[in-house]
């Protein structure tokens, strides 16, 4: 199985020995970062620091301003921790080392988009804005991540792209100091929490005869026996209880807006890139679930994109792949995404039973969540089990 592991541009710009090291792995690829949310990461081995601090969603490669002129939502350039063509001067470095190389681009997460154009946001039930969620509905939100998509994901020197949060961001975010968990939300009061009321989407809930105003109410009905006990409810089904007949409106707007997104982002995509591209999305096969790995309808995204990868981690793998091997085809790419880094609830040791499950289960490509961010124990069971796969 091809086997790819995941990487930020500052795990090998200014360190030398990372290409080298990550070929040793036995990977024959990396998914690199060009497009990125805020965050605060280890660099375990760097000889030159230990955290990275990048302060806002980014790219890391110097934007093209002829791209981007004239338009009001525009991505940002890296401060001091991507100075540059940091992804360029990675990207190159990886490939002498002999490992191909794709783009990962975050698309509809960006808190400092929410910050400086606040009716971008999604905004829930309660009138509560997340500015680390644009709401995919609105049209220049939608232009800016097509944009943003085609430019990012077809850098030089890739050979192909992975998407991730292509669809709806919603109430799940690791905020700054985040002190959201007081209450427990299972997947569908967190569907409820992620639902939008901004402009366009009170106008999209109109178009298929319901009030908005109406449905907020009910929303917040919904919801209030949860602010007392908390819920652990999930799937589709738990949804319908909680909102009743019109769960079925929030379902058909919201999954409407995001194929549209995920279909003018791959044709973008494949317009800029050369033939032979590879296009592979993020993604859960429930399409009422939002966050970095997007709900989607996996027959219809199997027609879009080349493939889609998946959070395999902690037996995710059957309920992840099955929906998806029914509609495959000899070409789909079904990547199973196994987190690697054993204190962010990794099991490396395990990788290749796991993977070997995942194979069975339908899976041809195997990711490695994070060869940046795992300790020297971690990778050297990642070398261990791979070497085991062959």
């Amino acid at each position: 199985m091809k086997t790819s592991a995941f990487l930020y541009p500052w795990d090998v710009v200014g360190d030398p020995g990372a290409p080298a090291r990550i070929a040793g792995l036995g990977v024959q690829q990396v998914t690199l970062a060009s497009a990125y949310h805020s965050t605060r990461a280890l660099t375990p081995r760097h000889p030159r620091h230990r955290v990275v601090t990048a302060e806002h969603a980014a790219v890391l490669y110097p934007p093209g301003y002829a791209h981007w002129a004239g338009r009001e939502l525009h991505p940002y350039p890296a401060g001091d921790w991507a100075p540059g063509d940091a992804y360029g001067q990675a990207a190159a470095a990886l490939a002498d080392a002999g490992l191909d190389v794709h783009s990962w681009v975050v698309l509809a997460h960006n808190s400092r988009l929410g910050a400086e154009h606040p009716g971008t946001s999604v905004v829930n039930a309660y009138g509560d804005r997340y500015p680390w969620a644009p709401c995919i509905a609105q049209p220049a939100v939608h232009a800016y991540l097509v944009r943003l998509a085609a430019e990012a994901a077809v850098r030089p020197g890739a050979r192909g792209t992975e998407l991730e949060s292509c669809g709806w961001y919603g109430l799940a975010h690791l905020h700054a100091h985040d002190k959201t968990g007081g209450v427990g939300l299972g997947d569908a009061a967190g569907y409820l929490m992620s639902l939008c009321f901004c402009p366009v989407c009170r106008e999209g809930y109109g178009g298929l005869g319901v009030d908005p105003d109406g449905l907020a109410a009910a929303v917040r009905s919904a919801l209030e026996p949860v602010w007392a006990t908390g819920s652990a409810d999930t799937g589709r089904t738990a949804v319908e209880k909680l909102l009743g007949d019109l769960a079925a409106v929030t379902f058909e707007w919201r999954e409407r807006v995001a194929r549209g997104l995920q279909e003018s982002v791959v044709a973008a995509v494949r317009v800029a890139a050369p033939p032979g591209f590879q296009v592979l999305l993020h993604a859960d096969p429930a399409p009422h679930r939002t966050g970095a790995n997007a709900g989607v309808d996996p027959r219809h995204i199997l027609d879009v994109a080349d493939g889609v990868v998946l959070p395999c981690t902690g037996g995710a793998a059957g309920a992840m792949l099955g929906p998806f091997a029914e509609h495959r085809t000899e070409s789909t790419v079904l990547a199973a995404n196994f987190t690697v880094v054993s204190g962010m609830g990794g099991s490396p040791d395990t990788l290749a039973e796991d993977a070997a499950r995942a194979a069975s289960l339908g899976a041809s490509e195997l990711r490695l969540y994070h060869a940046g961010l795992a300790s020297d124990a971690d990778l050297v069971a990642v070398k261990a089990a791979l070497s085991q796969l062959g």
